[in-house]
């Protein structure tokens, strides 16, 4: 065993390695130096999502590869989907175990600092800096079902729908998979007729703070547990101040972030 592996432990080694591409055969048939490991490049993924430290300067003697190979890693398995079947997979095995309790939802923004890169705006939080925003649903324990990454100067608003379209077919239970919540709780940011029509066409009832109204909406209790899952996402510090310029790399650790904070939780389980 690695002595880094408390990066990459066997349980979550053994849900991501069935889902990584296989490798492409290599076209020279003399020896050459082998391709990195795959369980280092993810030691090199995840000590770069928890430490924010260049790519450059990921420690090969810890990880076992350099920090461009993890990043090159990274690029092809978000290409080839990993990071959200990895997600999927974790919230299943919650919900086969009765940890995931979809009845109730909470979803909500967050600004984060961007470099620059698509899907920036000028952030109405951050003297008009360029920004981005991540976008987060969660359970009713504060299980991260999906999160969606946009400019810092869209409304929040507009990623209600998208966001829950994202939402895996959660399996784990004999039966239909489980796509929305039965009810959705939101600030008065989320607060409009429109919306609410359509929410209620999916079947799904719209808890929203109004417009308009003195604090105190009564909905605080429920919607705290996402500001408390953005607190445990932001504790992995690549995601705090988004570094990467392409977006789809940015998204790619941001489900890999939640499918960590996943298995936490089943860890707890047990």
């Amino acid at each position: 065993m690695h002595a880094s592996d408390d990066l990459v432990p066997d349980d979550l080694w053994e849900r991501v390695a069935p889902l990584l591409p296989p490798r492409p055969p290599r076209r020279h048939r003399y020896p050459g130096r082998l391709p990195a490991d795959d369980r280092a490049a993810l030691r090199g993924i995840v000590y770069v999502l928890g430490k924010s430290v260049s790519w450059r300067d990921v420690p090969a003697e810890r990880t076992g590869c350099s920090g461009i190979t993890a990043w090159r890693r990274l690029r092809d398995w978000t290409d080839a989907g990993v990071w959200p079947r990895l997600h999927e997979l974790l919230l299943a095995e919650l919900r086969a175990e009765g940890l995931l309790e979809m009845d109730d939802a909470a979803i909500d923004g967050s600004h984060v600092r961007a470099l620059k890169g698509v899907h920036t705006g000028p952030s109405p939080v951050d003297r008009g800096r360029p920004g981005s925003k991540h976008h987060l649903i969660v359970d009713r324990h504060g299980t991260p079902l999906a999160v969606t990454l946009i400019g810092g100067n869209r409304h929040d608003v507009t990623q209600l729908l998208p966001l829950l379209d994202v939402i895996p077919p959660i399996r784990g239970l004999r039966g239909r998979p489980r796509r929305h919540p039965r009810r959705l709780f939101a600030d008065r940011g989320y607060d409009y007729d429109k919306y609410r029509r359509i929410l209620r066409r999916l079947g799904i009832t719209p808890k929203f703070a109004h417009r308009g109204v003195a604090h105190g909406s009564g909905l605080g209790k429920t919607r705290r547990v996402v500001e408390r899952t953005f607190a445990w996402l932001h504790q992995f510090k690549r995601l705090r101040i988004r570094y990467e310029i392409r977006a789809d790399l940015h998204l790619g650790l941001l489900p890999l972030a939640c499918s960590i904070i996943c298995l936490r939780k089943l860890r707890t389980s047990f």
